[in-house]
C-alpha cells in the first residue's frame, strides 16, 4: 500500500509540473500531496489545497482503475484547482471509463449502499405529490408508471425545483412550489419533468452523459402548458437575480 501511495503522490506531482508552469508556489513535491481513496457514496473526487499541502479524495470505485485513467483523473483535478483548463485526451480517457456500463452500475449500487436520502411526505401543506403524480401518469403515460418514492425537499430550494434520484428511485420537489402563489399546473409541470426523467434514463453519446436525451425534450415540448411554464419559470428566475442585485 505505502508503494501505491508514493506511486499515486509520484502521479499527482507530475500532473502540477505539466499544468503549474509558470506558478512555481503551486507546483508542490510529491511528499507535500496525500492520496487517498474514499468511500464516497458514487463517483466523486475532491483536492484541496491548504497551508502548503495537497490533499486528494478519490473514489475508491476507481481503486482497480487503469494507470492511464488515474493519471487523467490528475490532470483533471489539478486543471480544476489551477483553473486551468484540462488536456482534452485526457478529458477522453477518463470520460470513457467513468462513463463505462460496469462502473455506472457499481456506483448505482454504492449510492443506494452508502447514500443516505431524506425523505418527508408526499402530502405537502397545499399540493399532495401522489395525487398529481396519479393524474399524469394517467393523462401521459397510460397508468403504466410504476409509482417512485415522491417527496418535498426538506428545504425550500429554488434553483433546483425538482430532482429524479434514479438509485433510491425517488422524485423530490422543491417544498418552495408548497405554495398558494404557485398555481397547479406549474407544480405538475415540475412532476411531468421528472417523470420523464424516469421513462428516458440518461444516455452516454459522444463519451458524455445526457441526461435530456432527444426523445426526452420531445415529450416535453409537447406537454400542454410547457410554454406557460417555461415562462413562469423565466420569471421565477428573473425575480431571484433581482432579489440578490437588491441584496448586493
Amino acid at each position: 500500500m505505502p508503494q501505491q501511495n508514493l506511486h499515486l503522490q509520484r502521479v499527482f506531482s507530475d500532473a502540477f509540473r505539466q499544468l503549474g508552469r509558470g506558478r512555481r508556489r503551486l507546483t508542490p513535491d510529491a511528499n507535500q500531496i496525500e492520496v487517498r481513496f474514499y468511500p464516497y457514496a458514487g463517483l466523486h473526487h475532491t483536492i484541496r489545497l491548504r497551508a502548503g499541502r495537497v490533499y486528494v479524495r478519490l473514489s475508491d470505485l476507481f481503486r482497480t482503475a487503469p494507470p492511464e485513467v488515474i493519471r487523467a483523473l490528475a490532470f483533471l483535478l489539478v486543471a480544476r484547482l489551477l483553473s486551468r483548463k484540462a488536456p482534452r485526451t485526457e478529458e477522453q480517457i477518463y470520460r470513457s471509463y467513468a462513463l463505462s456500463p460496469q462502473l455506472l452500475r457499481a456506483s448505482d449500487l454504492v449510492r443506494r449502499q452508502r447514500g443516505r436520502k431524506v425523505v418527508s411526505s408526499s402530502r405537502g401543506q397545499v399540493y399532495d405529490l401522489k395525487r398529481i403524480f396519479a393524474r399524469l401518469n394517467r393523462r401521459y403515460f397510460e397508468n403504466e408508471m410504476p409509482r417512485p418514492v415522491l417527496t418535498w425537499s426538506q428545504r425550500r430550494a429554488r434553483s433546483i425545483l425538482g430532482h429524479h434520484d434514479a438509485a433510491h428511485d425517488t422524485i423530490t420537489i422543491s417544498k418552495a412550489l408548497d405554495s398558494r402563489e404557485v398555481p397547479e399546473w406549474f407544480v405538475e409541470y415540475i412532476v411531468f419533468h421528472e417523470m420523464l426523467h424516469v421513462k428516458h434514463p440518461a444516455r452516454i453519446m459522444n463519451g458524455r452523459r445526457y441526461y435530456h436525451p432527444p426523445a426526452f425534450r420531445t415529450e416535453e415540448r409537447a406537454y400542454p402548458r410547457y410554454q406557460q411554464a417555461q415562462d413562469w419559470l423565466d420569471r421565477v428566475v428573473r425575480k431571484r437575480h433581482e432579489l440578490r442585485a437588491r441584496a448586493a
